[in-house]
């Protein structure tokens, strides 16, 4: 690794208007239910790219060098350490584990323990972090710290489903610049002290009228952070539509001190190369385009070193892949293999998306008890089936349909917290996944 300064100073701005209906659509937004596309469901448009490589400079993340700028997104249940030692495997990137809260980590909860732990070469060990209250968050940051748990801590403010948002957290949390501004400062504040660079993840906003994404990357710069990651969507997009990627350009042109990383709608190293090339972002973050493709780290190196080559696995080594995440999955959980197994189903569908697997195998993997079932199974494959091009290709994993956030009561009505809110908030740590 080598170092780098960091420069941060910037003028604030004032804070977006609050919409004067603020109060009745954050009563009714607590029902979550789904909505039909309107004004409210702004969505980008994505060019191709000009070019099918690029190279771009390594990602310095304070005194990080991060020589491929690809990050992979934490995703709850499935960026353990078993899923990033397999990408890891294929490229070069930051792999971030699965989000963890500030309150179980203080609380030293056995699974959370678990979930910060890291391969012995696993380097730089990258920790997202979740939490509602700076005293928490200060708390589990020092932990991390004394401990040498991580080399890299990024916060989450993206997550937008409802068990993370109706508490105020995740992507709801900007919308309390006070309360967003005080956790980053404890963040970094404690980081500061091992020289652990702190970085920020989040969305557009909440909705269109709602959107919080430039003066909160102007706030966690000024407050030190090392970089921020913004995803192209608002809470009420969830993971619907189209990403728009023309704000975040607007955030790159507003941070000219720090890296801004550029998150949504990247499917391929095509898609990386169109981004970088639209928004001019330093790094990208990868989310569900690489369900059940492992292999997309290495065409995202290649092409940001200026190779061509890409991946294109037949059937055989899809299967032997999946075989291998397994395994690793049964290391991950201590050597529980029914646990291993169990949570590697949900892979199936991913990794076999576009090849022609009939439903019966497809079903039995979904049951599947034992490496030894697995095994049989995967073997009674054609092997060599080619790779089925755009089939297999494109969107994976949660899309759905936008809806409304579920939000605490009156959250829309002021920037800042009133004494209810702080109350909540106060009792809002809790043991929270998703992400």
């Amino acid at each position: 690794m080598t170092a780098a300064a960091q420069t941060t100073s910037a003028p604030a701005v004032d804070a977006p208007g609050v919409d004067p209906n603020a109060a009745l659509y954050a009563k009714s937004a607590g029902a979550g239910r789904r909505i039909a596309d309107d004004d409210q469901l702004h969505e980008g448009t994505h060019a191709g790219p000009t070019a099918d490589r690029l190279t771009l400079p390594p990602l310095t993340l304070g005194p990080i060098t991060v020589d491929v700028p690809v990050v992979l997104a934490p995703m709850a249940g499935i960026t353990n350490t078993a899923f990033r030692r397999l990408c890891r495997e294929y490229g070069g990137g930051l792999y971030v584990n699965e989000m963890v809260t500030a309150r179980a980590l203080v609380e030293r909860k056995p699974e959370s323990m678990r979930i910060i732990r890291h391969d012995p070469d696993e380097v730089p060990r990258s920790v997202q972090l979740y939490s509602v209250d700076p005293v928490t968050t200060a708390g589990a940051v020092r932990m991390l710290v004394e401990e040498d748990r991580c080399d890299h801590l990024d916060l989450n403010f993206g997550c937008p489903v409802p068990k993370v948002t109706r508490r105020g957290g995740g992507s709801a949390l900007p919308w309390k610049s006070e309360l967003f501004a005080s956790i980053v400062k404890a963040a970094v504040t404690e980081a500061s002290k091992k020289d652990i660079p702190v970085t920020v993840k989040m969305r557009r906003g909440i909705d269109e009228d709602h959107l919080t994404f430039l003066d909160a990357g102007r706030a966690a710069r000024d407050l030190g952070v090392a970089a921020v990651a913004l995803h192209g969507r608002t809470t009420r997009q969830f993971y619907s539509g189209t990403a728009v990627w023309e704000d975040i350009a607007r955030l790159r042109e507003a941070l000219p001190d720090i890296p801004v990383l550029g998150n949504g709608d990247i499917w391929s190293a095509e898609d990386a190369i169109a981004m970088v090339e639209q928004t001019g972002v330093d790094g990208v973050v990868i989310g569900r385009g690489c369900q059940g493709r492992p292999w997309l780290f290495g065409d995202l190196q290649n092409a940001f070193e200026g190779r061509a080559e890409r991946f294109r696995p037949n059937l055989g080594m899809v299967a032997d892949t999946l075989y291998r995440h397994a395994e690793l999955l049964v290391d991950t959980f201590g050597g529980d293999e029914v646990k291993a197994l169990r949570d590697i189903r949900k892979h199936v569908a991913w990794y076999f998306k576009g090849y022609p697997v009939g439903s019966q195998i497809r079903t039995a993997l979904s049951t599947v008890p034992d490496l030894a079932t697995l095994r049989q199974l995967l073997d009674g494959i054609d092997r060599d089936i080619p790779y089925p091009g755009p089939d297999a290709e494109g969107p994976r994993g949660r899309a759905g349909a936008p809806k409304r956030p579920h939000l605490p009561d009156g959250w829309l009505d002021s920037r800042e917290l009133n004494a209810e809110q702080k109350a909540m908030i106060a009792a809002a740590e809790l043991d929270v996944s998703g992400g």
